[in-house]
């Protein structure tokens, strides 16, 4: 049984991670959390003049550089003329040659997400009438190719070995004290720290090529290094490598000082080292609470700390696992994972399940907003499949329990055989020394035969040493219950291998809230353009309540449509005539779609006239325009009314 056993772990093993890693490589280029939600001229419009600059709205703020936008015309050739600025938050704009002849253009954009996810994609707009282009308006890809695979396997690593290093140090301190004397356990934990070590420097040194140009000679530039340094997952990456040093303290103390210990002091240095790894495993998890998904959006402060729980209970859960299976497969015979370890083991995936749940129904609902959304987008797929693979992984945990409890039957016995065995051996070894000496009196030999029987005696104990490891392998092997308990732990780390992935895949993933925010509003910019009715009026009186403080003022939005608008502002007193005020503000807001207050600041033109132009309004409906009049020092009011934008 146990000739076989190894090396079918191995090949189950490296199945998993073969799966695990097709499922990483089918991934494709990484989806973002930001999405293009609105543009100015818009996708397959038909403009009558050139306009004098393209903008584009995403939904979230974005990173760019000078090369981010550009926009091309039907041969070829860029007519963008200096880099994009931000003109709103989320609205970007780049300007464009004059004089633009008709004909067809197409506008492309790389950019980097908030969550740090790379976001690229490309449209067409024409001026007078669409014609031929030989430029492509397929979306280039983002995060994809050679660079972002290996990118892709970076995180993956780098996710495991967090796991590995974290949940393998908790299994030692929580569960199995003795374990940090173990050769094959202090390899384990070591090894999940060199893991997340080398891949943190490697996706530091892909960073600038991902959400570049993909290219592998970029990611040698270290001026684009420095770049990536400025940048907030840059900033992450780095304090990773920083807090994995003090990780690489902890680990030293865990298998030195620790394991040297004699029980009672081990226990006064237990929590010391529990409380200072909590804080290293935190701030370790901190680094992608800090920098991805949980950052950006909805209730972001209350998100990254669920998010520092939820990767810290999957660490502490797949971590453990691993390293108890590691244990029962390739501990020492003589020391074998005692039941208790394995309780306590048990009663620690419990609490982490329990946390896994709480805050990842939280996740979820922060990530999905709708119940179609598991279903409509890939990012509720892949969450689908996430909580199928959690329940069965609870589901072998349940047998793994049943499995535990059947040990302690057996244990006694167990021990009881290994005494006799023991003193069978001490039997056994007293008469081999005694017939030694008799043989070593009567023969009377020299020095050299003496050195010689030495040398047989010492072979004989190494002979000795290997038959009874090898015999306490077979008596802990012949155990049905721990045979089973192994079988079953193996299978949860198998699924725990393919699971891992899935949630590599999910980090990468556009959220189902953004992915539907992003086709409605696609789905608005597509649609046919209704007649413009041209310029909206809006008149409304207003009474700051002080001295001088009645008059009326007119808002004017030309041509009231989604894109960029003309806004005019007018100030006139009770008499018609026109007249200035100290401040005016202007903000528009449309309650249906939970959009706004969008904030415009009208410039100054002359007596009671401000003016402002390249309004964004993102999306057709009902808006609120607000207009709030200044007239001194402590009088002011705020007026407001709607406006139909087609």
């Amino acid at each position: 049984m146990t000739q076989t056993t190894a090396p079918r772990v191995r090949t189950l093993v490296l199945l998993l991670l073969a799966a695990a890693c097709a499922l990483l490589a089918g991934a494709g280029p990484a989806s973002a959390h930001a999405a293009l939600t609105g543009s100015d001229p818009r996708q397959g419009a038909v403009v009558d003049r050139a306009p004098a600059q393209v903008s584009l709205t995403f939904s979230e703020s974005v990173s760019m550089d000078d090369d981010s936008v550009r926009v091309l015309d039907p041969k070829g050739k860029r007519v963008d003329d200096g880099g994009p600025t931000g003109t709103g938050g989320t609205t970007y704009a780049v300007k464009l040659h004059a004089g633009l002849p008709d004909g067809t253009y197409t506008v492309t954009y790389q950019v980097v997400s908030a969550d740090s996810h790379p976001v690229a994609g490309a449209y067409t707009f024409s001026v007078g009438a669409p014609s031929e282009t030989s430029v492509s308006a397929t979306a280039q890809a983002a995060g994809g190719g050679f660079i972002g695979g290996l990118y892709g396997v970076g995180r993956y690593v780098s996710y495991t070995g967090f796991a590995v290093l974290v949940g393998g140090a908790a299994f030692v301190l929580a569960c199995w004290p003795r374990g940090s004397g173990v050769r094959v356990v202090q390899r384990f934990v070591v090894s999940g720290w060199l893991a997340l070590t080398a891949a943190t420097l490697l996706l530091l040194l892909l960073r600038g090529s991902y959400t570049g140009s993909g290219k592998v000679a970029d990611v040698f530039d270290l001026g684009l290094l420095g770049e990536v340094l400025q940048t907030k997952t840059g900033a992450a990456l780095v304090s990773r490598l920083l807090l994995l040093a003090a990780a690489a303290l902890f680990v030293a103390v865990l298998f030195g000082a620790y394991d040297k210990r004699e029980d009672e002091e081990r226990r006064d240095l237990t929590f010391g080292l529990a409380v200072g790894g909590t804080v290293v495993a935190a701030g370790l998890a901190a680094t992608w609470a800090m920098s991805e998904h949980a950052s950006v959006g909805l209730q972001a402060g209350l998100a990254m700390p669920v998010d520092v729980v939820h990767l810290i209970a999957v660490a502490t859960w797949f971590g453990g696992l691993a390293a108890l299976l590691v244990a029962l497969y390739r501990g020492p015979a003589d020391a074998p994972v005692p039941t208790g370890a394995v309780r306590r083991f048990s009663a620690v995936a419990f609490g982490s399940v329990v946390a896994l749940v709480v805050t990842g129904t939280y996740q979820s609902w922060r990530q999905l907003g709708s119940w179609t959304a598991f279903t409509d987008t890939r990012y509720g797929q892949l969450l689908l499949a996430k909580i199928a693979l959690v329940a069965v992984l609870v589901g072998i945990a349940y047998f793994s329990r049943r499995w535990t409890a059947r040990l302690a039957d057996t244990a006694a016995v167990v021990v009881r055989q290994r005494g006799k065995a023991g003193g069978e051996r001490e039997k056994a070894g007293a008469k081999a020394s005694g017939g030694s000496k008799g043989a070593g009196a009567s023969k009377g030999s020299g020095n050299a035969k003496g050195s010689g029987g030495s040398q047989r005696a010492a072979q004989l104990a190494r002979q000795r040493a290997a038959v009874d490891a090898a015999r306490q392998k077979r008596q802990r092997d012949a155990d049905p219950h721990r045979f089973a308990l192994r079988r079953s732990v193996l299978a949860e780390a198998g699924v725990a291998v393919v699971l891992l992935a899935v949630t590599t895949v999910l980090t990468q993933t556009e959220p189902g809230r953004t992915q539907e925010e992003a086709t409605a509003a696609g789905a608005s910019s597509t649609a046919p353009s209704t007649p413009s009715t041209g310029a909206v009026t809006l008149d409304m009186p207003f009474d700051t309540g002080g001295q001088d403080g009645k008059g009326l003022v007119r808002v004017e939005l030309d041509p009231a449509r989604v894109g960029a608008n003309d806004l005019h502002l007018y100030v006139e007193g009770p008499d018609g005539t026109a007249v200035d005020v100290p401040e005016v503000k202007v903000a528009l807001t449309q309650e249906a779609k939970d959009i706004g207050p969008l904030p415009v600041a009208p410039d100054h033109i002359t007596t009671g006239h401000w003016s402002a132009s390249g309004v964004q309004i993102p999306v057709a409906g009902d808006w609120e325009v607000a207009v709030t009049v200044r007239t001194s020092d402590i009088d002011q009011v705020t007026v407001s009314k709607n406006a139909q934008i087609g």
